[in-house]
């Protein structure tokens, strides 16, 4: 689990004020509820086997298209409050330093050290395939910490797809 980050704002005012606007919702704002009936099956097929089919509790991990590159070993974690992308990863893919933003948050939870990210990036994520695909801008915090992973989604993707 990761904990930190700016996901509430990357100071202490803007959490400030973000917890004021949180305690001010207009009872006029009415959110459109989705149906079952709209919302599509999530299926896996024999595509989706490999190995022996046993109980087992393994980590969630996807491959996905992020900054149109095929991107694999990426992390679901929805114990963790940033959306995270390794510092090795990120070099590999030559995205530059000049796309990254000076964030002030540290974050907390790498074997329980502090980490100070090397930045911010906004990149596009795109999940899925054909009529079941879609796109979001997402904010990754890019942190040279060693991991076996090239990406952490954590609540904050979840909650946008």
């Amino acid at each position: 689990m990761i904990a930190g980050g700016p996901s509430g704002g990357d100071s202490h005012q803007t959490r400030k004020l973000q917890v004021r606007e949180a305690h001010h919702v207009s009872i006029k704002e009415v959110l459109e509820v989705e149906t079952m009936e709209d919302t599509p099956l999530i299926q896996f097929g024999r595509a989706e086997r490999s190995g022996p089919l046993t109980t087992h509790n393994d980590a969630l991990v996807i491959t996905a298209i992020l900054a149109n590159y095929e991107v694999g070993c990426i992390f679901i974690d929805s114990g963790s409050s940033a959306d995270i992308f390794f510092g090795e990863a990120y070099d590999q893919m030559q995205l530059g330093d000049v796309s990254l933003e000076r964030v002030n948050t540290s974050l907390y939870g790498f074997a329980g050290e502090v980490v100070h990210p090397r930045g911010i990036v906004s990149l596009p994520l795109t999940i899925g395939r054909g009529t079941t695909r879609k796109t979001c801008l997402l904010e990754f915090l890019v942190v040279d910490v060693p991991s076996a992973y090239n990406v952490i989604l954590g609540r904050p993707t979840l909650n946008t797809f």
